[in-house]
């Protein structure tokens, strides 16, 4: 999956870990701790606090074991089991614990090379969901949009799934099946699919210059080389002696966060604002600013497309254009992912994938919490996607045509 990580080791150790679990404090006038009763564990000792009860931890902790009529896990499994659940605590889709075996596919996913169906996905209101399919793959091909919520894959319901898990399921071997479960908005059932699995390579951009004067840039994800081919298509631009671009950054699932602030930088002065990592009350925000490449006077006209398949790095780009009233924003709202995770080492085996920050525009819009609101707000009809009607290009080309300008 396409994501911004910051990665950072921490030499902690199970030691540590199981401390952390064992604070109990003492419940009622003669009880004796819980934790005292727990057989097998090391690394109990410690100082009693008064702040929180872990009481109820090793309650529940023995009495699983006392009362469970089967050993069907380990002591071990067990801890890796509660802190998932101290992780799932903070109701953030992005922060997830990962044990021993998830800990290696996870690592594994990060540096391989997979088959697959061509889809970013989220989790929106905690249900798993399509952020953008990527153009010419088999998701683009069954006609998955942005939006689709995803019930089951395989026959495995994804209720409380996290995306990691679901991203494994719908991986695969080049060649392979994977079938799919989704709900669209207006369907009175789900929809079934069966997709083959392929060799996914990702487009970074396309340019086109029509004949009424409109140059349009296509931009997929926020990849390694996308600056150099985004630097390339202004440059193509710059020779059509027209002053219409519009930038469609429509199911761009995102990327690179830096790629995004070296395309604000081609349209603001240096030291603008191009974004904002809030970081709460854990540390000093961290603002990021425009490299003055500012290479376009105030006579360009400048619209970008974005839809609810616009994330991440997209929202960042398109949202400091918003903000410093360089580009009208045009089409529907954004998806709405605008956090940084930093992915630690717990112990030499497992991993905790933490939000650490959410990003903020320059006028110090959550994109977390709100998403991108275009200043003209176009949400597609049924009838016309399968008609192949797109009125959010129309109007962007009509805003083009007569340019109201930037208030």
């Amino acid at each position: 999956m396409i994501e911004y990580f910051k990665t950072k080791s921490a030499a902690v150790t199970v030691l540590l870990l199981v401390i952390f679990f064992g604070l109990g404090i003492f419940v009622g006038v003669n009880s004796e701790p819980e934790i005292n009763k727990v057989k097998n564990i090391s690394g109990k000792e410690t100082d009693l606090v008064k702040e929180s009860d872990f009481s109820i931890f090793w309650k529940a902790w023995n009495t699983i074991n006392e009362k469970y009529p089967t050993k069907s896990t380990t002591n071990q499994a067990k801890i890796y089991g509660a802190v998932s659940g101290l992780v799932d605590s903070l109701d953030d889709p992005y922060s997830v614990f990962f044990s021993p075996d998830e800990a290696e596919i996870f690592e594994n996913d990060i540096i391989g090379n997979f088959g697959g169906i061509g889809i970013e996905i989220g989790l929106k209101d905690k249900v798993l969901t399509v952020i953008a399919p990527l153009k010419n793959t088999p998701a683009y091909r069954a006609d998955m949009r942005s939006g689709d919520k995803i019930i089951k894959i395989n026959d495995v319901t994804t209720s409380g799934m996290s995306i990691e898990k679901a991203t494994k399921l719908i991986r695969g071997d080049a060649g392979t099946t994977v079938e799919l479960s989704i709900v669209r908005d207006g369907d009175n059932k789900p929809r079934e699919l069966k997709i083959v699995r392929d060799t996914i390579n990702i487009p970074t951009l396309d340019t086109e210059l029509r004949e009424d004067g409109v140059f349009i840039i296509k931009l997929y994800p926020f990849s390694g080389n996308s600056v150099e081919l985004f630097r390339n298509a202004l440059q193509e631009f710059s020779t059509t002696k027209t002053d219409k671009l519009l930038l469609d950054l429509r199911g761009n699932p995102g990327g690179y966060l830096d790629a995004a602030v070296d395309m604000a930088s081609f349209f603001l002065e240096g030291g603008k604002t191009v974004l904002i990592e809030d970081f709460g009350d854990k540390a000093k925000e961290k603002v990021y600013r425009s490299h003055g490449y500012n290479i376009f006077n105030n006579n360009l006209r400048f619209v970008i497309l974005i839809d609810e398949g616009s994330a991440s790095a997209s929202e960042i780009l398109a949202g400091a254009m918003q903000d410093h009233k360089k580009a009208l924003l045009i089409g529907e709202k954004s998806y709405g992912k605008g956090s940084v995770q930093e992915v630690l080492k717990i112990t030499p085996d497992t991993i905790l994938k933490i939000t650490v920050a959410k990003w903020l525009t320059p006028n110090g819009n959550s994109i977390s919490e709100k998403g991108l609101v275009p200043d003209y707000q176009i949400n597609p009809k049924e009838k016309d996607i399968i008609n192949k009607k797109d009125k959010a290009l129309d109007k962007a080309l009509e805003l083009l045509k007569n340019w109201p300008g930037i208030k």
